[in-house]
């Protein structure tokens, strides 16, 4: 169970060096905007955090006993696992400090953070948030006292703080440098990749999408300057790729494709990536052929799946046409598609999976997905837009809340067996640096051995290009 909050006189002095601490677990491979950004707007206001990134460096006891705010970065599911070992460690070595854990799966989980290892939780749009809890803290508020606009505590609920920032840009001087992240792998070329967001929120309610329960359909765009000006510090930095981590990059089309024409006009070289929804290919295809002039190395788009059934569930508003679809258009614009899937839902049949693995030979896009996208199981967190769902009485199952979701079991036994097979066939084949292809097929004859079915590619097969652009960090969750 937490301590009490910092009390009064230990909360003095919040802005002396190290008095603020700042963690991040894991962002998928790329360098932390979740500390980049909120170590700017700290600094603002004569605060002197420090930063650790522990996935690529470590955290040293001393800079924990030196806090007397630990926030913890946990803007999705696996960081949110590694930063509740972190809060136990914090816990254990300097049982003071204020902890509190920021990000969307903060918010969605905040029950169970504040019952059993945090004293504040912040979710949406966290910086001001954040800044205040620090000006609350620094003056001696704590406890029955912390009544701070966006910071929910055990005496005080608090909604998410949903409206535009006054953004600074992200500060990146005292995080590791870009070569110890994701890299761009291009044919022969390995180059450093940077990460940035042009907005924050979606205008699309998915109902497995975390985002959905939080912001409820709201976005908001990051002033251009902003935007390009972080851009322009890492390709000072070394870094020849970004990737724009927008939940939807053509949610406001207009201001990324500004965003894109002006990173291309300073850096000519300097290639990206973006998220964008099959929807969205469809209905702005105009814009990709400019896309790719501009840099675009890929695009990745949250398929999730071809099956109509799975795809009503998630509403995910395409068709396994549009997919076919969306591919033409990307293909004719010279820039490859990298679909994500959510492999095992309770609604995937063992025919939608075969038909996944059929879908991939036939398109010939093998090399564009990661191969752990073939065994994502769907994640139901605290909150989910999918516990609305009129039937989720059949599928859904208690609440793990240390393990951050629901459980459900496949009513097709074969489907859960098959997860487990695929998940620990692509973990081992991955780590031996099998490539793409030898890991499909792998698990091609591993679904067809399980499931009993034949994996068969239909006649009009589209042939393979060339190799595919991919960053070296290949997860998505």
């Amino acid at each position: 169970m937490p301590t009490a909050a910092i009390s009064p006189q230990m909360a003095t002095g919040l802005r002396r060096a190290g008095a603020i601490l700042l963690i991040s677990c894991y962002e998928l491979g790329h360098q932390p905007l979740s500390l980049a950004s909120p170590l700017a707007v700290l600094r603002r206001a004569d605060f002197a955090p420090v930063v650790v990134d522990t996935s690529v460096g470590a955290l040293e006891d001393d800079a924990i006993r030196a806090a007397r705010l630990v926030a913890i970065s946990v803007p999705m599911h696996t960081a949110l696992r590694l930063g509740a070992r972190i809060a136990e460690r914090v816990r254990a070595v300097n049982a003071a400090a204020h902890i509190c854990f920021y990000g969307l799966y903060a918010s969605l989980n905040g029950d169970y953070l504040l019952r059993e290892r945090a004293d504040s939780v912040i979710g949406g749009e966290y910086e001001e948030a954040l800044l205040g809890l620090a000006r609350a803290l620094d003056v001696g508020d704590a406890g029955d006292t912390l009544d701070v606009p966006g910071v929910r505590t055990r005496a005080h609920d608090a909604a998410p703080v949903l409206a535009k920032l006054p953004f600074a840009r992200p500060a990146r001087d005292t995080l590791a440098e870009p070569r110890h992240y994701a890299h761009l792998v291009r044919g022969g070329e390995v180059v450093p990749a940077g990460y940035t967001e042009a907005t924050r929120g979606c205008l699309h309610t998915c109902r497995h999408c975390p985002i959905t329960p939080v912001y409820g359909g709201r976005f908001f765009v990051v002033p251009r300057a902003v935007v390009l000006d972080d851009i322009r510090q890492q390709v000072q930095a070394g870094v020849r790729h970004i990737t724009f981590g927008d939940p939807d990059f053509f949610n406001g089309p207009g201001h990324s494709l500004a965003i894109a024409r002006a990173l291309h006009a300073e850096f000519p070289d300097v290639t990206f990536d973006a998220t964008i929804k099959v929807e969205h290919i469809l209905e702005r295809r105009e814009h990709f052929r400019e896309l790719a002039v501009l840099g675009c190395a890929f695009i990745v788009s949250a398929v999730e799946s071809l099956s109509e059934e799975v795809l009503r569930h998630l509403k995910k508003d395409h068709t396994r046409a549009d997919v076919a679809e969306a591919l033409a258009v990307l293909r004719a614009a010279g820039i490859p598609m990298r679909p994500t899937f959510v492999a095992f839902t309770p609604w995937t049949s063992a025919e939608d999976y075969v038909d996944v693995l059929a879908f991939a030979a036939e398109q010939g896009i093998i090399d564009n997905i990661d191969p752990i996208q073939y065994a994502i199981r769907l994640l139901v967190p605290p909150g989910s837009a999918l516990l609305d769902e009129p039937d989720a009485r059949e599928w859904l199952g208690p609440l793990d809340e240390s393990a951050f979701t629901y459980r459900w079991t496949h009513p097709d036994a074969r489907m859960d067996r098959l997860h487990g097979e695929v998940a620990k066939l692509v973990e081992a084949m991955a780590s031996g640096g099998c490539d793409n292809r030898e890991i499909y097929d792998e698990i091609r004859a591993l679904a067809e051995r399980v499931l009993g079915l034949r994996v068969a590619a239909r006649a009009g097969t589209v042939a393979a290009g060339q190799p595919v652009p991919h960053l070296s960090e290949p997860w998505f969750c």
